[in-house]
């Protein structure tokens, strides 16, 4: 380039006009400028913080006004602060704030299924009434299940669970290898079951969002260890959003199989039956026991105690119940085609959502589990017009630097802009909507020596801090 630029030093002035060479000649330093490695470019953009006033947030109802039939605190609170909105019976819109939770949630069980060697896939909603039939599960479902026929009269059905479809989706692979062994598929997508009586807002809906794996493993010890693997995880899920949990031997039902448990969050709400052992932590859904039980059948000593829980997990061992009637077989050691044996798990992505505030809010506040809260810091300036007007500034220039300083923060710092309320109002409003930490910013920070008024909701303490302070604890906030 250099040698094409000098030849052209020497010729260009006898073809082209002074005036356009010189632009020319500048148009390369320029390029040789930008392209230098000695330029240091962002990596990431500079993103300022979203406005209160901005969000789209609306309320349901007015405050006072009485819920009429939500009867859980997770519903009435979910409409209130605008997280949900109504849709038709048992199915509702996610707006953007609960949907930046719900991505968290997501995010966070992505983490652990991959952990656990699970693999991310989508299958279609729309599933074929011949997969269901040949695992004897089209009449079965009953009237649960969304069916309908296509312009060729040919039945499908909205799929409440994917059984039928992995398998089918596994065995159309004809020489797996034992050594790919175990395979664990999952998706994150919406379900569809016609429940006779949707309540409790996204406790108990037609259309919610499910995370769903399906394993396959080379015998009957490799597939119960797989079953164990993937019961941990889910342990380990609520362990990291802080919610109290059960583990419950349950029935198997329609989806089949030899072996089940629940994971539950005990709740008063709860429409689940449980029955706990003192003495050894046995537990097991009602169903799953002879009637009248109270002597705990594994310790032999304890006592059932009766609780209720809102069941979020469940997991099943199946065998080889769909694999052998889909002929989902795989090349074993010995060169020969074997049938797989199989493990299917759930997780009620959107009923964890709803019962995590269930069980951890107030009645009048939301309390998130810290991972999942939709943003992590709110920032108050002070209302238009007051002593502390000049502090307004401030707080924008806090705001940003916090969502751009702080790699935790990024994208988790909001600004309530708000300013023709008092600071009172936003509180309050920030109280029930739940942000781990709110950051007044008032006459104080225009002080020599600024300081900050933060408010923990979680744990419900308030300090003053300085801009040094506050960046050290709200640099410690988990976020994922």
């Amino acid at each position: 380039m250099e040698g094409f630029m000098h030849h052209c030093h020497r010729k260009l002035p006898t073809l082209l006009s002074r005036t356009l060479f010189k632009a020319l000649k500048r148009s390369y330093i320029s390029c040789t400028i930008h392209t230098s490695p000695l330029v240091s470019v962002p990596s990431k953009p500079t993103i300022p913080p979203p406005l209160v006033s901005r969000l789209f947030q609306p309320s349901n109802f007015r405050e006072g006004q009485e819920g009429g039939d939500m009867t859980c605190r997770s519903q009435r609170l979910m409409l209130q602060t605008g997280l949900i909105h109504p849709s038709n019976p048992g199915c509702f819109y996610y707006l953007p704030v609960a949907l930046r939770s719900m991505e968290k949630l997501v995010r966070l069980i992505d983490e652990e299924m991959h952990a656990i060697g699970g693999q991310k896939i989508d299958m279609p909603a729309l599933c074929s009434a011949e997969l269901w039939k040949k695992s004897g599960r089209w009449e079965l479902m009953g009237k649960e299940m969304f069916r309908l026929l296509d312009r060729h009269n040919a039945e499908y059905c909205l799929g409440p669970t994917h059984e039928e479809a992995v398998t089918e989706l596994f065995a159309s692979q004809t020489t797996i290898s034992y050594r790919k062994l175990p395979l664990l598929l999952y998706q994150v997508t919406r379900k569809f079951r016609d429940e006779q009586k949707p309540k409790f807002g996204l406790l108990r809906g037609r259309e919610f969002y499910m995370k769903d794996m399906y394993s396959f493993d080379i015998n009957e010890e490799a597939a119960l260890q797989t079953y164990h693997s993937v019961c941990q995880s889910y342990g380990r899920i609520f362990d990291r959003l802080g919610l109290k949990w059960v583990q419950v031997q349950a029935a198997t039902g329609n989806i089949g199989g030899t072996l089940s448990h629940e994971f539950q969050l005990p709740a008063d709400i709860g429409e689940d039956q449980l029955l706990v052992c003192g003495n050894c932590g046995f537990s097991a859904n009602i169903e799953t026991m002879e009637q009248g039980q109270t002597e705990c059948s594994q310790c032999q000593s304890g006592t059932l105690t009766e609780s209720k829980g809102i069941e979020v997990g469940h997991t099943f061992y199946l065998g080889a119940k769909y694999s052998q009637a889909f002929k989902a077989l795989f090349v074993n050691a010995s060169n020969v085609p074997a049938v797989a044996e199989m493990g299917c798990f759930g997780l009620g992505v959107t009923r964890i959502l709803a019962a995590s505030i269930e069980v951890m809010s107030s009645e009048d506040a939301i309390h998130w589990p810290g991972l999942i809260a939709p943003y992590q810091v709110c920032v108050l300036p002070p209302k238009k017009g007051s002593k502390a007007n000049e502090a307004t500034l401030v707080a924008e220039k806090l705001s940003q630097s916090l969502g751009n300083s702080l790699p935790n923060l990024r994208g988790e710092v909001v600004l309530d802009d708000r300013v023709q309320m008092t600071i009172g109002k936003r509180l309050k409003d920030a109280k029930v909507l739940g942000y781990p930490y709110v950051v007044v910013v008032g006459q104080k920070a225009l002080e020599d020596l600024p300081s900050f008024e933060v408010i923990c909701q979680q744990s419900g303490e308030t300090m003053f801090l300085s801009k040094e302070g506050l960046v050290d604890l709200l640099s410690k906030a988990e976020t994922i």
